[in-house]
């Protein structure tokens, strides 16, 4: 008991060898500093020109146009603003104008779920597509493939709540209508906020899978994801960067996507489904939790919204599956050159 075998040795001294290789500090601040620039490089003038549409008006109009949608889903024609707003800023954007519509046009439980549900499916566009962008998917696809999904999920919640007249009480949510600054100034600062904090979660991110894959778990949590993920296209390389995207939003896990596809650790077909699943269903945790605190119910949120997206991926993997190489490049996915595989894995740890 407590004896130190030579083969104990040899597996504490391999620990160690890898752990020095994995976790140096600046090799680890390098390659956070990295996946950070690359996104600040897509968000920066994306964000300016979507502040510049809502300086001059454009996001209503926007709004006015997805009236007659939000009727096909159950839902009065002013909620096309909310819609619009989350998609072209983000889902506080959203939050913000839903907020302030609510008194004059209330909302059954019903009715918040199939809204809050299609945001979830459907916002922060110009950054989030160009993150997928970035990653080699085509936005011909991406673009519709991502608002046509986000309502026919609304238009099957709204039939099957009113088909069972589920959920039909008055919403009630916990949040009141925000003050906000809108101020160049602020909105700068909110931004560098912002940047900062996308900084420091993907540094947490390469700590946390150099930290796994030292330890041997990376191969370990793979395991039990690697059948659920591969029904829907997705090989194990891409499996732990897929469930950060998955439970914290595509920013991070686009972002690691992103150097794994320069790098050529993931296969290119790999990397469409892994990006295509996070466009689909991202940040399980904030974004539900956000949307519940405005009176929606889990049901359309989480439940529907994963099996929706289980459902549409294998669809689309069994499709694609079957396309020849030259027609996915040419539409779905830009093939690019990479670094051979083994080159990459030694540094990446």
């Amino acid at each position: 008991m407590g004896r130190d075998t030579p083969t104990a040795r040899r597996d504490g001294s391999s620990l160690r060898a890898r752990a020095r290789q994995n976790l140096s500090p600046l090799a680890v601040l390098r390659e956070a500093a990295g996946v950070s620039l690359v996104l600040f490089r897509i968000m920066v003038p994306v964000l300016v020109v979507v502040k510049l549409l809502q300086e001059i008006g454009a996001i209503r109009y926007l709004g006015i146009a997805l009236g007659p949608v939000m009727r096909l889903v159950g839902l009065p024609g002013s909620m096309g603003l909310v819609w619009a707003t989350a998609m072209v800023t983000n889902i506080y954007g959203g939050m913000a104008v839903f907020l302030s519509l609510l008194p004059d046009y209330p909302l059954t439980v019903a009715q918040v779920t199939v809204l809050t549900t299609m945001i979830l499916i459907a916002h922060s566009m110009p950054v989030e597509l160009s993150i997928a962008r970035k990653s080699g998917a085509r936005l011909r696809f991406t673009a519709p493939f991502r608002i046509l999904n986000a309502f026919l999920l609304g238009a099957l919640l709204n039939l099957i709540y009113a088909a069972g007249s589920w959920l039909q009480g008055s919403s009630t949510p916990v949040w009141k209508t925000p003050v906000h600054d809108d101020s160049l100034s602020a909105w700068g600062l909110g931004q560098l906020e912002n940047m900062l904090m996308i900084f420091l979660i993907v540094l947490g991110l390469l700590v946390l899978m150099r930290v796994l894959r030292t330890v041997g778990a990376a191969d370990a949590m793979n395991r039990p994801l690697g059948p659920v993920l591969t029904s829907m296209g997705i090989g194990r390389d891409a499996a732990t960067i897929t469930v950060f995207g998955l439970v914290l939003g595509i920013s991070y896990g686009g972002g690691l996507i992103i150097r794994a596809a320069n790098s050529g650790e993931i296969r290119q077909r790999d990397t469409f489904f892994a990006i295509t699943l996070m466009t689909l269903c991202h940040s399980l945790v904030e974004d539900t939790l956000l949307m519940l605190s405005l009176g929606a119910d889990l049901t359309g949120l989480l439940l529907a919204r994963m099996a929706f997206t289980w459902v549409m991926m294998t669809i689309l993997v069994r499709i694609v599956s079957q396309m020849p190489d030259h027609v996915f490049h040419r539409y779905l996915f830009r093939s690019r050159r990479t670094r051979p595989v083994g080159n990459v894995r030694a540094g990446a740890g």
